[in-house]
């Protein structure tokens, strides 16, 4: 098996299901890197160079280790409850939403929601969105009004691998 598969089942077990190992994930999404390394080394090949090398080159920047290494999570994307301690920030004028052309009539419905993650997902620029957007089919593009969205009360987060985060995008904060 290829590092990138081994990648993905850390992404799955981070970020959605420990259990699938026998891990506990505390509140702050962090795993204890042995028992991960352990859980993960039934059906994958893992040790902790492995580990430091996938974290070390994934392009998306998935992963964090705490200081000494002795704990790792997933920066976001989560589906099980977590406060992965972003800080909020104030937002650019405009951010982007990259999903595919499927959605399309339930967004202009209903606005963007997180529906099984803990949050939206947005793209500080264009060309990532269409990025995004290409993993669900067709790509489509939203502009979020991410600045007025800021100004009516909205909180926004920016994760450490750059992803912006918000709970909701209504409708009339989105410009296909």
């Amino acid at each position: 098996m290829r590092k990138e598969e081994t990648s993905k089942y850390i992404s799955l077990i981070l970020r959605h299901k420990p259990e699938v190992i026998g891990i506990t994930i505390n509140e702050h999404g962090w795993a204890n890197v042995a028992e991960l390394i352990e859980g993960v080394g039934r059906t994958h090949p893992i040790d902790m160079q492995i580990l430091e090398d996938i974290v070390a080159a994934d392009k998306k920047q998935r992963y964090s280790f705490n200081e000494d290494r002795t704990l790792i999570r997933a920066n976001q994307g989560h589906s099980i409850p977590v406060d992965v301690e972003l800080a909020q920030v104030t937002p650019p004028e405009f951010l982007w939403h990259g999903t595919g052309e499927k959605y399309v009539e339930s967004i202009n419905r209903s606005g963007l929601i997180p529906k099984s993650r803990l949050y939206v997902h947005m793209s500080q620029d264009y060309d990532t969105a269409v990025n995004v957007g290409k993993r669900h089919g067709k790509p489509v593009v939203y502009k979020v009004l991410a600045k007025e969205m800021a100004r009516d009360g909205y909180l926004f987060y920016r994760s450490v691998n750059g992803v912006w985060l918000t709970k909701e995008v209504p409708v009339k904060y989105l410009e296909g």
